[in-house]
């Protein structure tokens, strides 16, 4: 349910000895997670519990190991989705997933889904980018690429990292609690700018 290959060749050129695993118990073991995803939440959901990932993804956040989620894999830690109905989803993270507006905030209509290239801005709440993963872009406003449908609205202001604008609409691009990160977007399409941010990934 992901682009696995391209999440491994990004990582692997930060320097990381990478591991894809169908083995849960071999994903409790690593020094870091990460949880890529692209598709349907329900679907990708229903892949997680059935390979036992869902534990494995609890415990080791417990752990205080660093994890990582992109695309799906962000939406699928929060508590629901509205994705083809509601589906529950890891609640590792309070919030809610819902559809990207397809009216711009003028009232035109927009094109969904979400992709291609925008810039990262502040939450409302002004979060400083300082010690996080966007730390090297402090007063910048990286461009990141996007390919999405549905976007995570987090229920704590604090944990939302950063934002991007799209027909006027605020959407949650990147989340960051305790050992918990997480990017809308796709770091490992997003050229220089996504590969700086694994490596500060890798860098924890």
């Amino acid at each position: 349910m992901a682009n696995l290959l391209n999440v491994a060749r990004a990582f692997e050129y930060c320097g990381a000895e990478v591991k894809i695993t169908t083995d849960a118990g071999e994903a409790r073991r690593a020094d870091r997670l990460v949880v890529p995803g692209v598709g349907a939440f329900e679907d990708s959901l229903i892949e997680i519990r059935d390979r036992g990932f869902d534990d494995a993804i609890h415990g080791f956040i417990g752990s205080e190991r660093p994890l990582f989620g992109i695309c799906v894999g962000m939406q699928m830690l929060f508590d629901v989705s509205d994705e083809f109905g509601e589906h529950a989803g890891l609640g590792v993270l309070p919030g809610r997933v819902r559809a990207v507006p397809n009216m711009t905030t003028n009232g035109a209509p927009q094109k969904v889904p979400h992709i291609g290239w925008n810039h990262l801005i502040s939450p409302l709440s002004q979060r400083n980018w300082s010690d996080t993963l966007l730390h090297p872009y402090v007063g910048l406003h990286p461009a990141v690429y996007f390919v999405h449908s549905f976007s995570p609205e987090p229920s704590e202001v604090s944990h939302r990292l950063a934002d991007c604008m799209y027909g006027g609409h605020r959407i949650c691009a990147a989340v960051q609690h305790e050992n918990i990160m997480a990017t809308q977007f796709h770091p490992e399409r997003s050229g220089k700018v996504g590969l700086l941010l694994l490596q500060r990934f890798m860098d924890l």
